[in-house]
C-alpha cells in the first residue's frame, strides 16, 4: 500500500474517532480488533488535565518528561483533541505559548470546542502534515508527540521536521510505539493495524538510528513499557502458528518516552 493510501486510512480512521465512534480500530462495524486504549497511560493526575480533550489514544505522558518551562513555545504533534497541550500550558504558563498539529480536520474542530471553554489564549490547533509542517524554521523551544509519529510512514522526514522546526538548543520528548525483535508479516503489512499504532511502528534501535541522523544529540529513553495485545487480536492478523513462534521468539511491542535534543 502507498504512502498516501496510508495516511486516508489514518486520517479516517481518527476522524471517526473525533467523531465520537468508539476509539478502536479495523472495520466498519468497529471494534473488531484493537481498542486504543491498550496503549494509553493515566493522565488524571495532570495538571491541566482535561477529561473532554482525552480520547485514550496516547501510549506514553510526554509532558511528565519533556521539561518544559514558564514562557516556552510547545509544539504537540498530532494533537487530537488537545489533551497534551492543555497540559503543557499549565507548564508554559501565561508567557508561553502551546500549538497543537494535527493531519485530521475533524480533531482540529474538536480541539477548538475543547478550547473555547477553558477561556487559555495562547493555545491553537492547525491543520497540517508532520512530514511537511506549516511552520517557518527554528519556531518551538519543546515538541512533544503521543503515540503519534509511529504512524507516519516517512519517519526520516517526520524527525527532519522535527528538526528544523526546533530552535538550536531545543529539545523533544516523544512517546511512540515501537518493535523490540521481530513482527509477524501478518502484523506488518495489515493496514488495519496500521491505524492502531502497531504495524506502523518499526525496531527500537531503528528508530533511534533514525533520530541521530537527522542530528540530533543527548538522546536517552525516559520511560519503556511493554504493550501485550490479547491472543484474540492477534489472531485476527496472523495464524495460531505465527502467534505460536512470535511469543516463543522474544520479541514484543513497546511504548516508548525518548528525549533528544537540537
Amino acid at each position: 500500500m502507498n504512502t498516501q493510501n496510508l495516511k486516508l486510512i489514518v486520517q479516517k480512521k481518527y476522524g471517526e474517532i473525533a467523531d465520537g465512534r468508539k476509539s478502536c480500530c479495523g472495520d466498519d462495524s468497529c471494534c473488531s480488533t484493537v481498542d486504543y486504549t491498550v496503549f494509553s497511560d493515566d493522565y488524571s493526575g495532570q495538571n491541566g488535565y482535561n477529561k473532554d480533550a482525552d480520547l485514550g489514544l496516547g501510549c506514553g505522558l510526554p509532558t511528565e518528561f519533556a521539561q518544559i518551562k514558564k514562557g516556552n513555545h510547545v509544539l504537540d504533534l498530532g494533537s487530537g483533541a488537545g489533551n497534551d497541550c492543555f497540559v503543557a500550558r499549565t507548564q508554559t504558563g501565561v508567557n508561553g505559548k502551546v500549538t497543537g498539529l494535527d493531519f485530521t480536520e475533524a480533531m482540529v474542530q474538536k480541539a477548538n470546542e475543547n478550547l473555547s471553554k477553558t477561556g487559555f489564549g495562547n493555545i491553537e490547533f492547525v491543520q497540517g502534515d508532520i512530514e511537511e509542517m506549516p511552520f517557518p524554521d527554528a519556531s518551538f523551544d519543546v515538541v512533544i508527540s503521543n503515540c503519534v509519529l509511529n504512524l507516519v510512514p516517512d519517519k526520516h522526514k517526520a524527525f527532519s521536521e522535527v528538526f528544523r522546526v526546533l530552535k538550536n538548543g531545543g529539545h523533544f520528548s516523544i512517546s511512540d510505539v515501537v518493535i523490540v525483535g521481530n513482527l509477524p508479516e501478518g502484523l506488518k503489512k495489515d493496514a488495519e493495524m496500521y491505524a492502531g499504532c502497531v504495524s506502523g511502528a518499526i525496531g527500537k534501535e531503528e528508530y533511534i538510528a533514525i533520530v541521530k541522523e537527522q542530528g540530533f544529540s543527548h538522546i536517552k529513553i525516559q520511560k519503556e513499557k511493554e504493550i501485550v495485545l490479547s491472543d484474540e487480536v492477534l489472531l485476527k492478523h496472523i495464524s495460531p502458528d505465527e502467534l505460536d513462534k512470535f511469543k516463543r521468539s522474544g520479541s514484543g511491542i513497546f511504548s516508548i518516552t525518548l528525549f533528544a535534543e537540537k
